[in-house]
């Protein structure tokens, strides 16, 4: 009988995927010890990887845009 399908919240896929990163345990570990298939965590691995920099990039650009919102008010 196959498995129903499951939703991950994304609080579970960023501590998976922030366990690969790491690399102290094997795809096949990770895979077992969270129940998740290991391409999926390559998957959220990969996704993690790319979408670091807006995390860290995004601040500046908000700050920029909350100041110029800002001078248009007081204006």
């Amino acid at each position: 009988m196959r498995r129903k399908r499951r939703n991950h919240l994304p609080a579970f896929k960023a501590k998976v995927a922030l366990s690969a990163i790491k690399g102290d345990q094997s795809l096949a570990e990770l895979s077992e010890r969270f129940d998740v298939h290991a391409n999926q965590i390559q998957d959220w691995k990969k996704h993690l990887q790319d979408q670091a920099v807006s995390v860290f990039g995004s601040g500046q650009d908000k700050i920029q845009s909350d100041e110029s919102a800002l001078k248009t008010l007081h204006a």
